[in-house]
């Protein structure tokens, strides 16, 4: 009944997220940095990633604790939801008091502060959104969060569409405008999202509780400090390329690093989305001693399907997609996105065996897993961003996110006894050797138009996952008839 659940809720999460996030990314955010160019864009970019690697002070591990521990006992949530809003208020004064005194240290100035400004209060935002929704998630409201998930998005493509394309102001575009917008779009969501909380856990009044705040942070520190870790070797890139480099050529080499990650970051949402299912789902079957296996075995099917299809394909098309979507610096953006594109398999594998090292409370291993990942991501950096530019610190990501991933995957294996046996390895090599032939034989003698060779590639991936038995179309079909 829970893998069926599970495959239910996680098809329903990934449709609304794909009708609109891709636009978002491929739209929206294409749009605005054709409109301002990639120097622009690429100071927003570096702003952007330098507040998110701080975002562990917004958060403190608080989302994942909380998503853990209410779906454990889901009657804690009235208990917890005064003290912990009221505490996200005083982390966000630290937060900014951090982020400043950083900024200004390391020489950020003028426009770059007024930016860090907004983008930070942005993430203040994001972060009391996504406590919200640990909360609906917490208590299995799946298909609600589901909704949640993209209403900020939503809003903030309306927003921006009216801006970008809709003729209402006779001014270029300012990259400001782009942050506003999703300042807007973030306060709407999380007035409807507080609403559906309030009703849930019937709370009358905000009170705050210093003792159970105070044991709140301590119990969420092991995860505040992996989000640390992991923000850091995650999003340093960016702002190295911008530290690094020459002034007059680093903003712009962060402009071509975006315009690459941006794709990849289209990717991970996806895979994410597993996770926001998953570490619920996860941490209620440990604590009832449930098998943990098919929901793993399923997971790791479908995210294979997904990271493999979409790395190879891409990689086969990088330059007529870049095309496609960007007016500048086409070629130097291929040169990136072929390191930085196979990033979705590790990270994909990571939203399903760290998510689960999470679930079991293996915090302090994990750690030492990002821990790691930061020391191979600085060195490596350090290294080839002077000599490579972007794709430098492209390739950096990539062996980052390998040694993490493989890491986290014997880790998870060990600690919760799944067997090696149990993940269908000679199908995910079938897949593999049917997938690759199939793209480099239609990128390179069937001359599609980009549009239906992308529509082709992927009706063939999903062919391929059906016919290697990796998408389970049986337990698929049983789960959407008994819901209908």
């Amino acid at each position: 009944m829970k893998q069926k659940d599970f495959i239910f809720n996680i098809c329903l999460l990934l449709f609304l997220n794909l009708l609109v996030k891709p636009f978002w990314l491929l739209g929206v955010e294409v749009g605005v940095q054709n409109q301002v160019g990639a120097a622009d864009y690429g100071l927003y970019f570096a702003i952007f990633n330098f507040t998110y690697v701080f975002y562990m002070l917004l958060d403190m591990g608080i989302c994942n604790f909380n998503n853990r521990t209410i779906a454990r006992n889901n009657q804690l949530l009235n208990k917890y939801l005064s003290s912990i809003i009221v505490l996200r208020f005083l982390l966000c004064l630290v937060y900014f008091a951090v982020i400043y005194t950083v900024a200004l240290i390391i020489g950020y100035r003028g426009v770059q502060l007024k930016l860090l400004f907004w983008i930070g209060f942005n993430q203040f935002l994001n972060a009391t959104m996504l406590y919200l929704r640990s909360n609906v998630s917490a208590l299995l409201l799946f298909k609600t969060d589901s909704f949640l998930s993209v209403l900020d998005r939503l809003l903030a493509i309306l927003f921006c569409g009216m801006l970008l394309w809709g003729h209402i102001i006779d001014k270029p575009f300012r990259i400001e405008w782009f942050v506003y917008c999703q300042t807007a779009a973030y306060l709407l969501a999380i007035a409807v999202a507080l609403t559906i909380v309030l009703k849930k856990s019937k709370l009358r009044r905000l009170t705050w509780n210093k003792k159970l705040s105070l044991l709140i942070l301590k119990k969420s520190l092991p995860f505040a400090l992996l989000t640390l870790l992991m923000a850091f070797y995650n999003r340093i890139d960016s702002v190295m390329i911008e530290r690094l480099l020459p002034v007059d050529i680093a903003t712009t080499q962060a402009g071509i690093y975006a315009s690459a990650f941006r794709l990849l970051d289209a990717l991970v949402m996806i895979a994410y989305l597993f996770s926001v299912i998953l570490l619920p789902l996860f941490s209620k079957m440990i604590k009832e001693k449930e098998n943990v296996q098919p929901i793993v075995r399923t997971s790791f099917s479908f995210l294979y399907v997904f990271a493999i299809g979409a790395t190879v394909v891409l990689l086969c098309y990088r330059e007529p997609i870049l095309a496609w979507l960007y007016n500048d610096h086409v070629e130097a953006s291929a040169n990136v996105f072929a390191l930085l594109i196979p990033c979705i398999i590790p990270i994909a594998f990571t939203y399903v065996f760290g998510t689960l090292l999470t679930a079991n409370g293996s915090l302090k291993k994990l750690n030492i897993t990002a821990m790691i990942g930061i020391l191979v991501n600085i060195l490596i950096n350090i290294f080839l961003i002077p000599r490579f530019q972007a794709c430098g610190a492209a390739l950096a990501s990539l062996c980052t996110q390998s040694v993490v991933s493989l890491l986290q995957f014997f880790i998870a294996i060990k600690e919760l006894k799944v067997p090696l046996r149990s993940l269908p390895w000679l199908s995910c090599l079938l897949f593999t050797a049917l997938m690759i032939p199939t793209a480099l034989f239609t990128s390179q003698y069937l001359h599609l138009d980009i549009k239906y060779a992308l529509v082709l590639l992927v009706g063939v991936t999903l062919l391929y996952g059906l016919l290697t038995r990796l998408i389970d179309i049986r337990a698929l079909r049983e789960t959407i008839t008994r819901k209908s």
